[in-house]
């Protein structure tokens, strides 16, 4: 206790002096990380002030500072993202067609207060699906079945169109709309095979008819040539009686080289070979 008592603190003001040293040191250390903020490469940042509101300027990529504790950031991403909505709609002739749609959507970057003040950060959840759904039906109901096939290419350009027309005035850009599954139902499908089955039958006989005809042709042009070959040689016959001996001579020649050249054995008689006389 002696020890104790002969312990000499040191003055107040200085342990206050030193208790606000420390307190500015933590202070200057807060505030150095909470007065920046970065904002990365593809994205954009507007900042939300607990007394003003939502400021009406955006933070390109970098660093910024704000005042801690008052001033939020708020980062948007400014990048394309795609999104993918399907659509059960029906066509100009009642069929009901499965239609598939893919978006590339990014918000405008000048527009970010006005986005976050009316829609939030999410945005692209509030807005596309109720607008694409709303473009695919009043599209898809303007053509024909077999149109949305045949002219696929249109139907995606009116699409693209109004969806980018829609879309702007909420502030959200489109860069890009394709179509990427159609289909009907199961009836118009069955229907549409049965009509193919039907071509490809009428095809085939018209391709029998016009083969039997073909094959009647050639039989009339074999018949006239053999009837006009038979009329030559009566008339060959009737002027030079030796005609006829050519023929069998040119006749036995043919026979006498199919002989010759075949390789099987052939037997002939006495009477033919004439050996008895």
């Amino acid at each position: 206790m002696n020890n104790m008592k002969n312990v000499k603190l040191p003055p107040v003001s200085q342990i206050l002096g030193a208790i606000g040293s420390v307190a500015g040191l933590g202070g200057l250390a807060y505030a150095g990380n909470n007065c920046l903020f970065n904002v990365e490469g593809g994205h954009r940042a507007i900042v939300f002030n607990r007394l003003t509101g939502v400021r009406d300027g955006v933070y390109e990529e970098g660093t910024h500072v704000m005042i801690p504790w008052f001033d939020r950031p708020i980062v948007y991403d400014v990048r394309a993202k795609p999104n993918m909505i399907s659509s059960h709609s029906g066509s100009r002739d009642l069929q009901m067609v499965n239609i598939s749609l893919r978006v590339l959507t990014r918000p405008v970057p000048t527009q970010l207060p006005l986005i976050y003040r009316t829609l939030g950060t999410d945005y692209a959840e509030r807005v596309l699906p109720s607008i694409i759904q709303e473009t695919l039906k009043s599209v898809v109901a303007q053509y024909n079945a077999s149109q949305l096939i045949t002219q696929r290419e249109m139907v995606s350009k009116d699409i693209r169109r109004i969806l980018t027309e829609r879309a702007l005035q909420f502030n959200i850009l489109l860069d890009d709309v394709s179509i990427t599954q159609l289909s009907f139902g199961r009836e118009y499908t069955s229907a549409v095979e049965a009509k193919q089955v039907a071509q490809q039958d009428a095809e085939r006989a018209k391709f029998i008819v016009d083969k039997a005809l073909q094959e009647k042709k050639s039989t009339v042009i074999k018949a006239e040539g053999e009837a006009k070959s038979a009329m030559l040689i009566g008339q060959a016959v009737s002027n030079n009686p030796s005609f006829i001996t050519l023929r069998r001579i040119e006749a036995a020649r043919d026979i006498a080289n199919t002989l010759a050249n075949s390789q099987n054995r052939v037997y002939l008689s006495t009477d033919s070979l004439m050996v008895d006389v």
